[in-house]
């Protein structure tokens, strides 16, 4: 036996929440700046849609915080955990890219043309 303490609840979840967090950040992003345009076109290509770029950015940056220090080597956790934490450092550089993209085109692109 090992004279390391188990892992705590909160450490146990942290890799899975910095999995399902970019993900979710990107579709509320998608769903949210959707369901605004329908509403009034103008803010959404002026301060919504870099502030709510910006804020889906910072929860990707949190998910990979979360994430990060379990990608590491194993020590004393185990492999599969390791492995989860290293996806959920590529998905977050994923979806931050898509976001990052995406608020790029809510600022080129008029969101009131038809």
């Amino acid at each position: 036996m090992s004279d390391t303490p188990p892992l705590s609840r909160g450490e146990r979840v942290r890799p899975w929440l910095a999995l399902v967090l970019p993900p979710t950040a990107w579709y509320v992003f998608e769903l949210g700046l959707a369901s605004a345009l329908k509403e009034a076109c103008g803010p959404v290509g002026g301060w919504l849609g870099i502030v709510w770029g910006a804020a889906s950015l910072v929860v990707c940056a949190a998910a990979a915080a979360l994430a990060w220090p379990y990608a590491g080597p194993a020590g004393d956790q185990t492999p599969p955990r390791q492995w989860l934490a290293r996806v959920a450092l590529l998905l977050s550089g994923i979806f931050a890219l898509a976001i990052a993209f995406q608020t790029l085109g809510v600022l080129i692109v008029p969101p009131c043309v038809r």
